[in-house]
């Protein structure tokens, strides 16, 4: 049985992800900072007949990030880590001339320190898988240069070359980076809370695109929802959205 972490579970493209992998027969340990709903989506998952472990906690802990790969060895082992969780820095998006700089701190804590603490916690299970995997959640905002997204964009632009060297240092296993587009979610309506958001996507439409990337046993590299909904493969490009 495949065993899967994936953080910022209880909601949005993390719930969704889950979801999709928990329909496909992974076995899942889920990450969210509020116990309560992230007590929900692992009993919704759960009901789909695979084993779920969840661990609330803050991904920034670097004992929160060993429990999470302890309770995946539990499990058997590691095949998969989703580094979905994200902040935005600053609610709405502002210009960088007035940024908090304990924001874009706490971004660049959640949105790239935590998701390499968390791949070099989980290194020896996944190096030890037959199909070792790591996703890490990007965003177009790392390579367009939207008005009001820079300190977000930032930290999602150094995530994605954290990937692309962890791809060059570890080429046993794979190693996505993937823009999802913009979606339906709490964190863009905070982000930009004047924006109509009834004809963004739902997670639920996104993650069935993302997880093309397991099923297609997709190489290393740097890809958007749109392209792999459609005939596309790994790109460097501005696809998609925030």
């Amino acid at each position: 049985m495949s065993v899967a972490i994936v953080t910022g579970a209880s909601r949005g493209l993390g719930r969704a992800l889950a979801r999709e992998l928990a329909g496909r027969g992974w076995d899942l340990v889920l990450d969210a900072r509020g116990a309560g709903p992230l007590k929900e989506a692992a009993a919704e998952l759960g009901a789909l007949g695979v084993r779920v472990v969840a661990v609330p906690g803050d991904v920034t802990a670097e004992g929160h990030r060993a429990d999470l790969v302890a309770a995946a060895r539990e499990l058997g082992g590691l095949d998969l880590v989703v580094n979905n969780a994200g902040v935005l820095g600053a609610e709405p998006v502002p210009p960088l001339a007035v940024h908090p700089l304990a924001g874009l701190r706490l971004a660049l804590e959640v949105n790239l320190v935590a998701p390499l603490g968390l791949v070099q916690e989980a290194l020896p299970l996944l190096r030890a898988s037959a199909a070792g995997a790591v996703l890490n959640i990007s965003s177009d905002a790392a390579v367009v240069a939207y008005r009001g997204w820079g300190g977000y964009g930032a930290s999602k632009a150094a995530l994605d070359q954290l990937s692309a060297v962890l791809a060059v240092e570890e080429p046993g296993l794979r190693v996505w980076w993937a823009d999802p587009g913009s979606m339906r979610t709490r964190m863009l309506a905070a982000a930009e809370p004047e924006e109509d958001l009834t004809g963004t996507p739902e997670p639920a439409a996104v993650a069935a695109a993302l997880l093309r990337l397991l099923e297609e046993g997709r190489p290393s590299g740097r890809y958007t929802a749109a392209g792999l909904a459609g005939a596309g493969g790994a790109t460097a490009g501005p696809e998609g959205g925030r």
